[in-house]
């Protein structure tokens, strides 16, 4: 094996606890290194008040009271695209975002242009649901989130969304002191406008070896068409030099959405549409990206609409500054199958100048990654 097969394979052929899921595991399923929490975010749920208050209005006025002397929003606008026909009450809004787990911010990360102030949980929290509010997505798929079960998944419980939550078997978080338990995906969907089908824990494997990376696949029906969509969220791997891994860990997805979405012998139905959601840690050139592109599902990727040639990735999804230099790449995807759904409206990128010279995370903006926002509509059958 090269250096870098042996790293992982060292690492993950360590006696594992007999209570430890493979593939998949089950949405029920909880890290056995999850601290119990027990304490609402006091912020948002105050003691004796359950669900969290339950009035968008109301929560996004406490989110601007609360960052009421912070720098001006970015400012962001849809883009409205002409081959979008669908009716307004069906289309779709979804939201893929890294939030930057909160131990990892504070921590291992190292953001050195950015005040520690800014880094904080009591005000980042606030940034993060005032994010969601803004923009109302009917799906959010999120990564890092290492504060899902006192905060978000409250929150957005209180605002109607139900969700699924897979941690890391191994999250970096737990080695942060003071850290909040394991960072994981996250998939929250609004349950006025979808019916749960199905939903499954996916511990990605590389060479039938479990890694560290996981996914979320959630099986949804849509209240106003009836019809069903798929909703993937994954992180893979991160760092160079670990492209070869991405790619196995790629394909090992693709291979399990394959057995949830395919059309079953002898049913009439047509193959689910899909949505796939994830910081990919991979730019446009990786192999991995190259195999969703690729793969038989007829998948293209939605932030691609923002070009004037439909075919080019954004600049940038995320931006920051370490110690080992700049890094200004594009590396979050919202993939869709291009025969079943169709892109009305993609949320344009805030420009290096509204970003700013300390680029992110900052006192604007919660996470070094971008939240990505499309509106989709499913295409009527031919």
């Amino acid at each position: 094996m090269g250096g870098g097969a042996t790293k992982l394979y060292n690492a993950l052929t360590q006696p594992l606890s007999s209570t430890t899921s493979l593939l998949p595991f089950p949405s029920s399923h909880l890290n056995p290194q999850l601290p119990a929490f027990t304490k609402l975010d006091p912020d948002f749920c105050p003691e004796g008040s359950s669900p969290c208050p339950p009035d968008p209005e109301e929560l996004l006025r406490q989110c601007e009271e609360a960052l009421r002397d912070r720098p001006p929003r970015f400012d962001r606008k849809f883009v409205h695209l002409g081959d979008g026909d669908g009716a307004p009450s069906s289309v779709i809004r979804v939201m893929q975002w890294n939030i930057l787990a909160q131990a990892l911010g504070e921590g291992l990360d190292n953001f050195v242009m950015c005040p520690l102030e800014a880094l904080s949980w009591s005000r980042r929290k606030y940034l993060i649901v005032e994010e969601v509010l803004t923009y109302r997505p009917h799906i959010v798929c999120m990564q890092e989130v290492d504060h899902y079960y006192d905060t978000l998944q409250p929150v957005l419980a209180g605002l109607g969304y139900s969700s699924h939550f897979c941690p890391k078997p191994w999250s970096p978080c737990l080695g942060v002191e003071g850290n909040n338990g394991p960072d994981g995906c996250a998939l929250f969907y609004d349950e006025s406008r979808f019916e749960l089908l199905d939903s499954v824990n996916i511990r990605l494997s590389a060479m039938r070896i479990p890694t560290n990376q996981v996914a979320i696949v959630t099986t949804l029906r849509c209240r106003i068409t009836g019809k069903c969509v798929c909703v993937a969220v994954t992180h893979l791997k991160a760092r160079s030099g670990w492209e070869w891994l991405r790619s196995t860990q790629g394909s090992d997805l693709l291979w399990h959405l394959q057995n949830v979405v395919q059309k079953q012998p002898g049913d009439p139905a047509a193959d689910i549409p899909l949505l796939i959601c994830g910081d990919f840690n991979a730019v446009p050139n990786e192999e991995v990206y190259r195999r969703f592109a690729t793969s038989s599902f007829g998948l293209d990727s939605a932030y691609k609409k923002l070009s004037r040639d439909g075919l080019t990735e954004p600049e940038y999804t995320t931006w920051k500054i370490r110690p080992t230099g700049e890094c200004c790449s594009t590396l979050d995807y919202i993939w869709y199958t291009k025969d079943t759904l169709r892109v009305d409206a993609v949320l344009d990128m805030p420009t290096e100048e509204e970003i700013g010279p300390n680029r992110l995370p900052s006192f604007s903006y919660p996470s070094d990654h971008l939240s990505l926002v499309c509106d989709f509509s499913f295409k009527e059958e031919e």
